[in-house]
């Protein structure tokens, strides 16, 4: 109770970071989400000194209105690296342009992950606003093998903007070649995940690639074509995955790649969004489980 001559006070070192940050980022531009703009911010690091190249970062999606916040979230690892990731994961989805993405970003010198400024940040633009990404699963690390068969809920992203199979693999380079050496350059070449179960059998298998310009649908059918009867190679919507695991089907898949030739597209299967409940709680900037192979 305040008396005349006292009253109480209680300081929110939270509330008061979370509106720093919020208009720090409010000052700045949204600029492309480029390499050559993500290079930029190495150099304005090492300009400043800075011991540190974590912080936090907005991503924006250009819309007929302008500049529409679809995604908040924090680094604990450099800047420039994680926004590399999602440029990386946004260039191999079909509905999207990532010439349609820009981003803002401050670097942060203290202790990220004591204070988690992404969740301050959030609920601040959920004040006034609505962010279309967060918490729906826009993640950019391997689920793991345990999440193949999870079935997503119908807002989650992947869904909206599966992976883009009719893009070409980088690296690829037409001749004979082991299958060993054609998945490694399918999974170094491919803007998501493609992760499969090593055999020993594979490197001494050839495949013969026509030529350099091949798709990732066409690459997954060559492959197919030198699988044993136990294998096959499964697109689901947000990663590939290729495993002796012929008879079992997975929820989010939407085609299947056969040893004997067979291309089966699919309908993901999905469940409904709880009324209140925004999507998957993920914000994607956990540690998920890396791809082993």
């Amino acid at each position: 109770m305040s008396g005349q001559f006292s009253d109480g006070f209680r300081l929110s070192i939270t509330k008061a970071l979370s509106t720093q940050l919020y208009a720090a980022l409010e000052a700045l531009e949204p600029a492309p989400l480029t390499m050559r703009n993500l290079d930029a911010l190495n150099d304005q690091a090492a300009k400043l000194g800075l011991d540190s190249l974590a912080g936090v970062y907005q991503l924006y999606r250009q819309r007929p209105g302008g500049h529409e916040l679809t995604y908040v979230g924090k680094a604990d690892q450099p800047l420039p690296k994680r926004l590399g990731e999602h440029l990386f994961k946004l260039s191999g989805r079909v509905g999207i342009s990532i010439d349609e993405i820009s981003f803002k970003c401050l670097f942060v010198e203290e202790d990220l992950s004591a204070v988690s400024p992404e969740k301050m940040l959030i609920k601040r633009h959920q004040e006034t606003s609505t962010i279309v990404w967060n918490n729906r699963g826009f993640g950019i690390n391997d689920p793991g093998r345990n999440r193949d068969g999870t079935v997503l809920k119908n807002t989650h992203f992947d869904l909206e903007y599966r992976i883009d199979l009719g893009r070409e693999v980088s690296g690829l380079r037409a001749g004979s070649q082991s299958l060993s050496d054609l998945l490694q350059t399918v999974k170094s070449g491919v803007p998501y995940t493609f992760r499969y179960q090593r055999s020993a059998s594979f490197k001494d298998k050839q495949v013969v690639v026509p030529h350099a310009n091949m798709s990732v649908d066409e690459v997954f059918r060559l492959i197919a074509e030198h699988l044993d009867e136990a294998w096959k190679i499964s697109a689901l919507v947000g990663w590939t995955i290729m495993y002796p695991d012929n008879t079992r089907s997975y929820p989010s898949a939407f085609r299947y790649y056969r040893s004997d030739g067979t291309v089966a597209d699919a309908i993901p299967r999905t469940k409904q969004t709880e009324e209140g409940d925004v999507g998957d709680q993920d914000n994607g900037d956990g540690e998920g489980e890396s791809a082993l192979f």
